[in-house]
């Protein structure tokens, strides 16, 4: 079993920059991808970015550019960088991890999930 737990949420103005980390337990961290999915109200949840236990990255298109994934395996956590944010940034951001260490963009492939933080975009 795993236990993610996401922190960095907050309120932030358009063109601003926050920072979530999600710490990991339970499980040797290094061994899984690690995911952040977001989930806007009225939508559905949706991959914003992913990290392999190399250091392999994939990113939406929709933040490319703009956010950072990083991790700490000596930490056992996660990162998202976020920068120039959007109000269309606006979402609960829920960290993931898969036991395959193969990237997938599909929330149903992975296994464990977060509570999940609010990140709020004012314009």
């Amino acid at each position: 079993q795993v236990q993610l737990v996401e922190s960095g949420g907050g309120l932030v103005q358009a063109g601003g920059s926050l920072r979530l980390s999600c710490a990991a337990s339970g499980r040797p961290f290094s061994s899984a991808v690690m995911g952040w999915f977001r989930q806007a109200p009225g939508k559905e949840r949706e991959f914003v970015a992913a990290i392999s236990w190399g250091g392999d990255t994939l990113y939406a298109a929709s933040v490319k550019g703009r956010f950072t994934i990083s991790r700490d395996n000596a930490k056992n956590t996660v990162y998202l960088q976020m920068n120039s944010l959007k109000p269309e940034d606006t979402a609960v951001y829920y960290c993931a991890a898969r036991k395959v260490n193969i990237i997938a963009t599909m929330p149903e492939r992975y296994d464990y999930w977060g509570q999940g933080t609010q990140v709020t975009v004012s314009s």
